[in-house]
């Protein structure tokens, strides 16, 4: 308990005594901290590269996750520790902004702080070790622009992209079709690019999964597809040159929105509101022929008689249709959502080529594709698989896939894979570690020692002998001077990496180094840590 007097001799308290809460100070903390860091990294260790294992993670309800995509690990992961939480919030962060990268990321710090922790021990001070760790990422970010080369690819030339979005995909369970996978992402991609703005809207493109069919049967479907069939089982299965309105207004007689009560005591009586009812809706049906709608789409359902009068008037319709997938609709058709009848004219139906129904299996599945739509910047990819979480999976891929795709067209560098790209940073950072006179430069080097943990995980995954296989990597990069060779992990036998085509984008690498480097600083700052006490 710290005791003060003030200027009577009177006796206070400035901090009460901690008793109640843990605390850590000094070298402890921050060896805490570093700890906690490197537990979480070494769980995402293993998952690194086309070796990599999977992890499988069960939740409190029962659901069980399968997956080596580092983000939806840490996501899953129950952790306790409040740097561990940085730790998940590193990968969040990389996977928002670049979507590709998640376990590196991680990988990386861990190693950062596993270095930091050996210069601790020799007694450098913490600040320092983050400023020569700061230095270091800025000559590894410098090089890192020197060595990228740029990518040229057109929308008749789409290879490169392919090429890219392959080597996101080796490390994933689809890996065995990655080919096909590649392909479908990249098309989506540039079907809703706008590529004068170097920009894509992600939200364009739908992933849906149905269980059943191989992998294989995944398919890009230019237009919309919705897990929903028409509502009667007689309505054509097939609608050619669709007119479509999209209604979010309840296909039904209005219902009085106050309590109320209506008293019918005759025969006829029940007859007349009956058939009012009758008169409003084949009203509202013939509204919608009017126009000239052709299917109608709707937010709300409707009754058995409302489907028996829309099949009697040959107006086929599709009920309880999502919010989202109607806002694809309205896009890809170029319709416009409307939410009262009243307002229903020609010009707010949507164009759609081909409307049909598919049916799956040997089970009651079917689903509509909306295609051949009047405007395609709306595209849905459909995926098959065994069973619920290889789909769960292959979307988790076919998005880091998409947003490798996003990332190229939004910036086309590329700097090689397989680790060739740290191997040529490390490099280069220790020998700008010579330029610096003071105590950094063993931070410095330190740093370049952490980069070299990224390839050595591909190796370790890979079951090559690691410290072989990255000193003969190095020397070479050394004695050739070119920063393309990496780790052979899938025993091709050459380890250029330019010949086996394994590419990464630019700025999902450049991420990658500073969201490292800027946790690792945040973490070695801390030197007290007062935690509540456990009951």
């Amino acid at each position: 308990m710290a005791l003060a007097f003030d200027e009577y001799g009177r006796p206070f308290i400035i901090i009460r005594e901690q008793d109640k809460k843990s605390r850590l100070r000094g070298l402890d903390a921050q060896k805490a901290n570093i700890t906690a860091g490197k537990a979480v990294a070494r769980i995402l260790r293993t998952s690194l590269g086309p070796k990599g294992m999977d992890k499988m993670l069960q939740s409190p309800d029962g659901d069980v996750t399968i997956t080596n995509d580092g983000a939806t690990i840490l996501e899953q992961m129950d952790v306790d520790n409040q740097i561990a939480k940085l730790m998940v919030e590193l990968s969040r962060s990389q996977d928002y902004e670049i979507g590709d990268g998640t376990t590196g990321v991680v990988v990386l710090a861990g190693a950062l702080l596993e270095q930091a922790e050996k210069l601790l021990e020799r007694g450098i001070h913490p600040v320092r070790i983050a400023e020569g760790y700061e230095m270091a990422s800025r000559i590894a970010v410098e090089h890192l622009e020197h060595i990228a080369q740029k990518f040229e690819y057109s929308v008749s030339n789409i290879e490169p992209l392919v090429q890219t979005c392959m080597t996101t995909l080796s490390s994933k369970i689809v890996s065995r079709c990655k080919r096909t996978i590649a392909e479908i992402a990249v098309k989506a991609v540039l079907a809703v690019a706008d590529l004068e703005r170097k920009d894509v809207n992600l939200d364009l493109i739908k992933v849906e999964g149905k269980v059943g069919g191989k992998l294989e049967d995944t398919e890009l479907i230019y237009g919309i597809l919705v897990d929903k069939d028409m509502s009667h089982p007689q309505m054509p299965k097939r609608i050619e040159d669709a007119k479509i309105a999209i209604l979010t207004c309840p296909f039904e007689p209005p219902k009085p929105k106050t309590k109320h009560k209506v008293d019918i005591d005759t025969v006829e009586k029940f007859q007349t509101l009956r058939h009012q009812e009758q008169k409003y809706f084949n009203d509202m049906v013939q509204k919608c022929k009017d126009v000239g709608a052709t299917l109608v789409i709707c937010q709300w359902g409707f009754d058995d008689e409302a489907n028996h009068l829309l099949m009697h008037h040959n107006l086929p319709a599709v009920r309880w249709v999502g919010g989202v997938e109607l806002e694809l609709i309205a896009i890809a058709t170029g319709g416009r959502i409307v939410p009262r009848f009243q307002e229903l004219t020609p010009e707010k139906l949507g164009k759609a080529g081909i409307v049909r129904e598919k049916s799956f299996g040997t089970t009651k599945d079917r689903m509509l594709y909306i295609e051949q739509c009047a405007n395609s910047r709306a595209v849905t990819i459909f995926i098959r698989g065994g069973n619920k979480m290889m789909i769960e999976e292959t979307k988790r891929s076919l998005h880091d896939a998409l947003c490798v795709a996003r990332n190229l067209i939004r910036n086309n560098f590329i700097v090689y894979g397989g680790g060739s790209a740290e191997i040529s940073c490390s490099i280069a950072v220790e020998s700008g570690a010579d330029g610096y006179p003071g105590v950094e430069q063993y931070a410095i080097r330190s740093f370049a020692e952490a980069l070299d943990s990224i390839p050595m995980a591909l190796a370790e995954n890979s079951g090559l002998q690691p410290i072989e296989t990255l000193s003969a990597v190095k020397s070479q990069h050394i004695k050739e001077k070119t920063p393309f060779c990496g780790i052979d992990c899938n025993d091709v036998g050459t380890n250029n990496m330019q010949e086996q085509f394994v590419f990464e984008t630019l700025i999902g690498k450049r991420q990658q180094i500073l969201l490292a480097t800027q946790v690792v600083k945040m973490i070695l700052k801390i030197d007290d840590v007062i935690s509540p006490s456990d009951y």
